[in-house]
């Protein structure tokens, strides 16, 4: 699997990092996976880190089925953020963005860590193995 998962239990922030290539079912089983680490976690904030990926092989289609679909982190109220660093994944995030923006008015693309960082109003974080996984 092109992802992984870390946890800030300080700011409770759930972070998935993506990296290398990623495929439409690739991007749907993350998808699938953030809800499920998101219920074990109950995180008051999420990450999606996609500056590791190389290659996004992801229709427009898949984009906006996913947008419509529930939030994988369910509270609209809590803030995600997707790091985008290439303009393609950008481009992409954006339109997700655009996409999702009525159930999840807290969703928010930017360029950088420290972007996120900011967004999320903390100055670093410090990320771990989810306990019991």
């Amino acid at each position: 699997m092109p992802y992984q998962f870390d946890f800030d239990p300080t700011h409770r922030i759930l972070r998935c990092r993506l990296e290398g290539r990623v495929t439409d079912e690739e991007l749907r089983e993350c998808y699938r996976a953030i809800e499920d680490q998101a219920a074990r976690t109950d995180p008051l904030a999420g990450i999606l880190d996609m500056s590791g990926v190389t290659s996004l092989e992801v229709s427009s289609q898949t984009i906006r089925e996913l947008a419509k679909s529930p939030p994988a982190i369910p509270n609209a109220a809590r803030l995600r953020v997707l790091i985008a660093t290439s303009p393609p994944v950008y481009g992409v995030a954006r339109m997700f963005e655009l996409q999702g923006q009525d159930t999840r008015p807290n969703f928010h693309v930017v360029s950088s860590e420290k972007e996120a960082f900011a967004i999320l109003g903390i100055q670093e974080a410090k990320f771990g193995a989810i306990p019991g996984s």
